[in-house]
């Protein structure tokens, strides 16, 4: 009786053909470069016209580097640092800047996700300064700095110390920074004395506070701009449409030169005569607060009109909608404007060497000037530039990095 099974000595008169490997020039490096690269003639053409363009750059780029003259930097590695502050008083700043690190390496090992990017950049900087002959004290601190931070992480990590303290630590720490670099605070081992003059600091320290200052200050008065044109109080409304149309309306020189020379008569009159930093500071403030506002709007403006009536049918105050619903939302859609905006505010530093301070722009021209290098055959002003330019680009850089290590752990973007 047939049971429907195939005999075991039965064979498939058509069996299949063997498989084969797949072409080399489809897989491996070759397929990759025929997939992206040579796909077609015309991706083929543009591929070997960019690669002649990248060595024809990168050619004459090395031939200039092999016979740069970086001599004056290296000279005037204190002076880019910190510009004309007193040597004998360098130990405040250091202080500063390990009191930055303890902060960054415990906010790190905490909270994690942005301020774990950060603090690795941060690290691999310390580690560079320390390696770099710059001095027994400068390095010296530069290996307390990423200890500081590595121990930070470490205590961090573990939870040793509560968000609510991390908080008030970088709250304190602006108002202690300006204590430090003032002088106000006697250091007898570091050789400290108090009453530095503020016109005294410069080079990448003011540059860095500067922006740090700016960012701190500009991000919260932009947010309440924002909120403020979206009110229903007509003054408030009113008010914060005039201040972001004007502000907007001048470039920052002008704001500069305004803070330098009317500040004074806007200030009670037992307040004194603020400095040419704090008018500084000031202007970079209004200035980058108005831009802001609108990138914030725009956030606030892509949040759905539900979200609005959800906090409504939840019970929850105008105040709390805000704090938890709506802002969050609104930020996180405008973290590339917002980060563009902070990276351009970084860059604009550079415009307060019109002002009269030192900052890195003003003492790369200094150096530029100075006498035992203008002998040097085609000048020095190249080397210079380019050393300044790649500060700016490698701080900008890392917080476009951030920026978007931040976004892809929120999910940014994605459906």
């Amino acid at each position: 009786m047939a049971t429907g099974i195939p005999p075991t000595h039965w064979v498939n008169p058509n069996p299949p053909a063997p498989s084969q490997k797949p072409p080399a020039t489809t897989v491996g490096g070759i397929g990759w470069l025929r997939a992206h690269l040579f796909s077609t003639a015309a991706n083929s053409v543009l591929t070997l016209a960019t690669l002649w363009v990248l060595y024809w750059i990168g050619e004459r780029l090395a031939r200039w580097l092999a016979g740069a003259f970086w001599e004056p930097i290296w000279a005037n590695r204190k002076l880019f640092a910190t510009g004309i502050y007193p040597s004998e008083q360098l130990g405040q700043p250091a202080v500063v800047l390990l009191l930055v690190c303890a902060l960054f390496g415990l906010s790190a090992g905490r909270w994690g996700s942005i301020m774990r990017t950060v603090g690795i950049g941060l690290a691999a900087l310390l580690l560079l300064l320390a390696l770099i002959p710059l001095g027994g004290m400068a390095q010296a601190v530069m290996a307390a700095g990423l200890a500081l931070l590595l121990g930070g992480y470490w205590l961090g990590a573990r939870g040793w110390v509560a968000s609510r303290w991390l908080v008030a630590g970088w709250v304190l720490s602006g108002p202690l920074t300006f204590v430090l670099l003032l002088g106000g605070v006697e250091l007898p081992l570091l050789g400290a004395s108090p009453a530095v003059d503020s016109s005294l600091w410069g080079g990448l320290m003011l540059t860095m506070l500067l922006a740090v200052v700016g960012i701190a200050l500009s991000f919260p008065v932009g947010v309440l701009l924002a909120l403020g044109r979206r009110s229903k109080l007509p003054v408030i409304r009113y008010f914060s449409i005039g201040y972001i149309e004007l502000i907007r309306g001048v470039p920052l020189i002008t704001l500069l030169f305004m803070g330098m020379t009317m500040l004074p008569l806007f200030l009670p009159g037992g307040w004194g005569n603020p400095s040419q930093l704090v008018r500084a500071m000031t202007a970079i403030t209004f200035f980058s607060a108005a831009y802001l506002a609108e990138n914030v709007r725009g956030g606030l403006q892509a949040i759905p009109k539900g979200q609005y009536e959800a906090a409504d049918a939840l019970g929850l105050s105008g105040l709390d909608s805000l704090r938890f619903i709506i802002l969050p939302q609104a930020l996180v859609k405008v973290i590339p404007a917002i980060v563009g905006q902070f990276i351009g505010l970084f860059k604009d530093t550079s415009l307060v060497s019109l002002v009269g301070l030192l900052e890195l722009v003003a003492v790369a021209k200094a150096v530029i000037q100075q006498p035992e290098w203008l002998g040097v055959a085609g000048g020095v002003a190249k080397e210079v530039y380019v050393f300044v330019g790649l500060i700016f680009f490698l701080f900008s850089y890392g917080m476009s990095f951030a920026s978007r290590r931040l976004e892809s752990k929120l999910g940014f973007g994605k459906r």
